[in-house]
Formats: structure tokens, sequence, C-alpha cells
């Protein structure tokens, strides 16, 4: 299967894939067009000197006061460091996370699979009222959604749906054509186990 992109040199963040290439120009534009509003070492220092022009020299400032000063805010540097590098991590986790998924879903594909649609409607007079309706089908593929993860089922009577993966409610191997031959799993009985 020749593709035209090396799937090795591609990056998935939010359900999006990047070359990488395109990657690192995107970050490149987001960090020269982020606006800088907090405050850094440079502020700090600036802010400090303008303190010392202005203070009365008939009652200076302590030596320990501007000592700390400078260690409230080297700690409070450190702090926005270890956010902005929780921040990253979980993004990557996440990425992580939806590769997986994306791998152990792709062992699916071929088996068949129950779900369940719950519709929002209305009864005879107006009241809401929620309905359920049960599907089978067959996974044919894997599909990313606004970040979400589905896989793609394609019915007995040939229509396509994208399944939240929630609502399945069981996957089986199609054993031989005839539908009784199956070995099946369901879902519902594992959750409760």
């Amino acid at each position: 299967m020749a593709s035209s992109n090396n799937s090795l040199n591609t990056i998935t963040v939010n359900g999006v894939t990047y070359s990488s290439a395109a990657y690192a120009a995107q970050k490149a534009t987001e960090a020269a067009n982020e606006v800088k509003n907090d405050l850094d070492k440079d502020a700090f220092i600036k802010l400090l000197v303008t303190q010392l022009q202005y203070q009365d020299p008939l009652e200076p400032q302590e030596n320990g006061e501007f000592i700390a000063q400078m260690a409230q805010f080297s700690s409070l540097e450190q702090m926005t460091n270890v956010a902005t590098k929780l921040e990253d991590i979980n993004t990557l986790v996440g990425n992580i996370d939806t590769s997986v998924l994306v791998g152990q879903l792709s062992g699916m594909i071929g088996q068949g699979v129950d779900w369940t649609e719950t519709v929002d409607t209305a009864d005879e007079e107006g009241n809401p009222l929620k309905v359920s309706e049960d599907y089978s089908g067959i996974i044919t593929g894997i599909n990313i959604e606004d970040g979400e993860t589905k896989v793609v089922v394609e019915t007995a009577e040939g229509k396509i749906y994208n399944v939240d993966i929630a609502n399945i409610t069981s996957v089986y191997s199609l054993i031989g054509s005839n539908e009784n031959e199956t070995a099946e799993i369901n879902l519902n009985d594992t959750a409760e186990s």
C-alpha cells in the first residue's frame, strides 16, 4: 500500500494530522504571534530599577526586602515554567492515547458490531422523549472526527455510520458466512464484571 505521505513523518494533534514540517512551521508561527502578557525577568529588572530610582534616599529599602522580592519572583517563574511543561505533557499524552486507541480499534476492522443510538424526540403532546434503536454491522474503518475517535460501520443494507465508541454494546468475530456462526463478546457483560 503506497502512500505519498510517510506516516512516520506525521504528527496528530487534537485529531488533526500534520506533516512534521507543517507542524513545526505552525508552532513557529504560533510562538511568533503569541502576545506576551506575563511578567518575565526583564520586566522584573525594569520594575526593580524603577523602584530603586524612586525610593526615598533618607529611608532606603533594605537588602532583605529586595532579596525576598527576587526569591518570590524566582519561585513564580519556576511555577509558571512547570505549568507550561505540564500542559505540553498533557497534550503529548492525549496524542499518545489517541494513537493507541486507533491502533487497538484497527484490529477490530472486519469484526461484527452491535450498537445503540439514542435520539431525542417528542411524543404526540410535545413532551421530550428519548428513543433508543439497536443496530448491527461490520467495522470497516476508524475515523477521528472533531478529536473524537469513532468506528466506521457498514450495515447489511449498505448504510455507513460513524459510531461513537461509548455506544458500542458488543463486538464479535464473524467466523463464517452464516450469521449464526459467531463468537460474541458482549461489552455490557464485561463492564459489569
